[in-house]
């Protein structure tokens, strides 16, 4: 999404701005680049005849964004509506994921293992069934310290790594199925370095996953809590990780509301903490609850005493 994005106009229940939408989806989809045009563009294809979907867009096309609405009745119409349009607009090439790439693109078990041991770090022992391994450097760009980040996702889930260009590195590791909302989602904070999270308060993971979650614009969320935290020991040099389990209630730009609940893995490792975050909307989270905390238990962040000057100078040739 471009920015943190308001509406300009008051709109009813009812009606949804399309620049509202894009915030929304900024939440839901971090991953995925929607632009005003974009999202317009993959609209005005759902509304065709063609793609059987009878919801109409007003104004599409036109450049103020306060008469362009979307005329939908009840949040969960909305909700499949969005849904559609990003579908729709991946599919023609008009909202882009990134760098996307398919789960096998990671070379699967033994090649992150062949990895893990170039850096002198523990293998993988195992991964849940259906999960495939992923092992990548955030960091790439000069306009950032590199952190090598693992963790294991569903096989079927799409992932989305940073753009790369000779300014740096924008937009983070995420694994996800997009269409229905369920994510996992890296965020870096930055200079910041803590060094015991087991000797944190409550209140550090709960300000860590918040900044997490509204990385993409402010108040848009409410009722956050943390509703059990524990921590693990890592696998080297006496890491911690905290497991937060947490919900809160997402508010849209058009002021409907969507239940979410999820489960975090946070740590420090370098001049950062870390944090992955797994979630997905509260109807759907008993059935995955089991799969976001594999996810979030088989989070590893390694930097300190690893050498990445190879993939830097290989990624800085791509640049170019």
């Amino acid at each position: 999404a471009e920015g943190s994005i308001t509406p300009i106009c008051a709109v009813s229940h009812t009606d949804l701005t399309i620049a509202s939408i894009v915030h929304y989806c900024a939440h839901f989809y971090p991953g995925v680049m929607v632009t005003m045009r974009s999202f317009a563009l993959a609209a005005a294809l759902l509304s065709a005849p063609a793609f059987g979907f009878q919801h109409t867009f007003a104004g599409v096309g036109r450049q103020s964004m306060s008469t362009t609405s979307l005329n939908m009745e009840g949040s969960s119409d909305r909700r499949g509506f969005l849904n559609q349009v990003v579908i729709a607009g991946v599919a023609t090439g008009m909202v882009t994921l990134g760098d996307t790439k398919p789960a096998n693109a990671f070379g699967g078990f033994d090649r992150v293992n062949g990895q893990l041991k170039s850096y002198g770090l523990p293998p993988l022992k195992s991964v849940p069934d259906g999960f495939s391994p992923l092992l990548e450097l955030w960091g790439k760009g000069k306009n950032r310290s590199p952190l090598l980040v693992q963790f294991a996702h569903p096989s079927d889930w799409v992932v989305t790594l940073p753009s790369q260009d000779v300014n740096g590195e924008d937009g983070t590791i995420q694994a996800g199925q997009y269409s229905a909302g369920d994510t996992a989602t890296l965020y870096v904070i930055e200079n910041t370095k803590v060094d015991n999270i087991s000797e944190q308060p409550k209140a550090f993971f709960k300000d860590s996953i918040i900044k997490a979650i509204s990385q993409k614009g402010d108040n848009i969320y409410q009722d956050f809590k943390v509703t059990n935290l524990e921590t693990k020991p890592g696998d080297i040099g006496g890491q911690q990780y905290g497991i937060v389990d947490f919900k809160y209630t997402l508010i849209t730009g058009a002021g409907f509301e969507v239940d979410r609940v999820g489960v975090a893995s946070v740590t420090s490792v370098g001049n950062a903490v870390e944090v992955l975050w797994c979630a997905s909307t509260r109807q759907r989270y008993k059935k995955l609850e089991n799969k976001l905390r594999d996810i979030a238990g088989s989070f590893r962040v390694y930097s300190d005493g690893l050498n990445f000057s190879e993939q830097l100078a290989r990624t800085v040739d791509d640049a170019f």
